[in-house]
């Protein structure tokens, strides 16, 4: 399984990369924090939804803290799509975007 750091993701969305995230945390778990544009796709229902997804795109997948993401990263590339699994989750995407603002002064 391939993996992705937070911070390497803030870097590619700060260069206006194109990214597909996917949040598969339960919507009630996205009121505390997510990352802005993210599609959510709870764990449980990847596998109803996997059809709503592109195998020309490369997915990067989070959750709280990597281990679901992980667990979808590897169920989406059994189904033959590119996934990464950000590793640590919306903890390490929080410390992150903390670190970015305490560097320079601005919100990334």
């Amino acid at each position: 399984m391939q993996e992705i750091t937070a911070a390497e993701v803030i870097t590619r969305l700060n260069n206006k990369e194109t990214l597909h995230l996917i949040d598969v945390r339960e919507p009630e778990e996205l009121a505390l924090a997510k990352i802005p544009g993210i599609l959510n796709i709870p764990l449980g229902t990847l596998p109803l939804r996997i059809h709503e997804l592109d195998k020309n795109n490369e997915y990067i997948i989070v959750c709280r803290s990597g281990n679901r993401s992980g667990n979808a990263a590897q169920f989406l590339e059994y189904h033959g799509f590119q996934a990464l699994n950000m590793i640590g989750g919306m903890i390490a995407w929080s410390a992150a975007v903390k670190k970015k603002k305490l560097l320079t002064g601005v919100d990334k």
